[in-house]
């Protein structure tokens, strides 16, 4: 059966959509780009071989509580696969955190195979050790 409609993006609401946009194009590639006419409120990032982001200014805008729901829930989370082996995701991970990641849940990862970090807004990802990419 064909497709209804197609995947275009995923938005994330945020107070700073380029300074938002810069990070994820710092280590997943491609290069922010204000909408036309829209100021400085919406950007969007094409991901070379990937998916679209987007990114849209929310005044008063409150980050997810990873882990708890029970106030403001997480609402989604990207996986985004750092590698094949520990090495690779450890040097993943130190580049987020240059970049101003924060980490969220970093235990037990052999067992998970991913750990969790926090991008400047505070949405949470994954960076997914994946065996077979």
């Amino acid at each position: 059966m064909p497709p209804v409609v197609r995947f275009r993006s995923v938005v994330l609401d945020c107070p700073d959509p380029g300074a938002l946009a810069a990070f994820y194009a710092a280590f997943l590639g491609g290069t922010p780009e204000a909408e036309e006419g829209g100021g400085d409120s919406w950007y969007v990032l094409r991901i070379p071989g990937g998916p679209r982001l987007a990114f849209q200014r929310v005044e008063g805008y409150t980050p997810p509580e990873w882990p708890r729901a029970d106030r403001n829930p997480q609402q989604f989370h990207l996986d985004l696969d750092a590698g094949t082996t520990w090495a690779e995701v450890d040097a993943a991970e130190e580049r987020v955190r240059e970049l101003g990641a924060r980490p969220l849940d970093l235990e037990d990862r052999e067992k998970k195979d991913f750990v969790v970090y926090a991008d400047p807004a505070g949405h949470p990802f994954c960076l997914c050790r994946i065996e077979q990419p």
